[in-house]
């Protein structure tokens, strides 16, 4: 059996892989501006004012994605400082976008607990009505052992269980009416806060508020992480057009090779230079006089190599002290160098007209 182990090494993303791709970039995207209008549209009751705030927000996030887009086209570009001001504008649009996102959830979350909230306001409303009642009902009793006491039963008495009795009534009728309230079902949100809060052993906004942020953050990196992909994708299948296949032949035939000698090129090379040597007359060149020890001093202090003292140009011409002051006596003739108050020397330089 044969094998074709040529097979590229990457293909295109199918139809239903990027459908796929481009309904979760589409719904994350859809979900992250439907969050951020809840904010926006929030601040203010005016329509027209919630139109404009409305587009606002559509704008920021939609300009916030390309943004991300484009700062993978300038990556792939290797344009690095286009690369980071789009980076720069993308994570401005996604603290607003974040922002917005916290807001929106905040709000939806806020509604849920608010509806939660309202019904157990209601049946509070009825337990402290009934805790009332309960409480009379013993005011009534103490009452009633006073009126024992005083031996005042027939009086007192009879009209304390009397009014006991309407009350245990009431009392009931109350609480038929709490136990015929509605059922509030808890919503998985609701209860997944309350859950944190228990687990982490927090207040119950501040669960609400670390669910919030990241759920917020999480769709944002969510979206942005789809649009790279489909801008990562839009780039390969446009090399994929342009090359063709990426197989493993291909970086076979991609590899250095190394270098062939070329033997019969370089022997001719190497004969007609030998030739070309032989038929160049050799001219002798005369061999340079050796510089006499006055030339040498005003060499080194003309290109700085020593200081203009005697002791210096001594260790540097290595040769006795009776030379060098004749040096710099022939010096001071011939106005190259003058001598200071101080006892010292200063170089004035040779002059263009000057000989040795």
């Amino acid at each position: 059996m044969l094998y074709d182990n040529n097979i590229p090494v990457r293909y295109p993303k199918g139809a239903f892989a990027m459908g796929t791709v481009y309904s979760f970039t589409g719904a994350s995207i859809l979900a992250s501006i439907i969050f951020s209008l809840l904010l926006f549209l929030s601040i203010d009751e005016d329509p027209i004012m919630q139109i404009l705030f409305g587009g606002l927000a559509v704008i920021f996030e939609l300009g916030k994605f390309f943004a991300w887009y484009e700062f993978g086209e300038r990556r792939a570009r290797r344009n690095y400082a286009g690369a980071a001001s789009a980076f720069a504008f993308y994570a401005v649009l996604a603290a607003i976008s974040i922002g917005g996102s916290v807001g929106g959830i905040n709000s939806a979350t806020n509604q849920a607990q608010s509806h939660v909230n309202v019904q157990q306001s209601k049946v509070n409303n009825y337990d402290m009505q009934i805790a009332a009642i309960e409480r009379q009902i013993e005011l009534n009793n103490s009452a009633a052992e006073k009126y024992i006491e005083m031996e005042r039963i027939a009086t007192g008495v009879a009209r304390i269980q009397r009014e006991n009795d309407e009350l245990r009534e009431q009392q009931l009728k109350l609480a038929a009416e709490r136990d015929s309230l509605p059922v509030v079902n808890q919503g998985s949100v609701i209860g997944l806060i309350d859950s944190l809060a228990q687990s982490l052993k927090i207040q119950t906004e501040t669960a609400q508020l670390s669910l919030v942020i990241f759920l917020s953050v999480l769709l944002d990196f969510f979206a942005a992480f789809f649009v790279g992909l489909i801008g990562e994708e839009l780039r390969f299948r446009n090399q994929f057009r342009r090359v063709g296949p990426i197989t493993i032949d291909t970086y076979a035939e991609n590899e250095v090779k190394e270098p062939e000698l070329l033997t019969n090129q370089q022997h001719d090379t190497s004969a007609e230079n030998t030739e070309t040597v032989e038929k160049e007359p050799v001219v002798p060149k005369e061999p340079e006089k050796p510089k006499s020890l006055y030339e040498q001093a005003i060499d080194a202090l003309s290109t700085n190599q020593v200081n203009c003292t005697k002791r210096a140009v001594t260790k540097y011409l290595k040769t006795s002290s009776d030379e060098v002051d004749d040096i710099f006596s022939r010096f001071m003739e011939e106005g190259i160098v003058s001598k200071k108050p101080n006892n010292h020397y200063q170089w004035h330089g040779v002059p263009d007209t000057a000989e040795a």
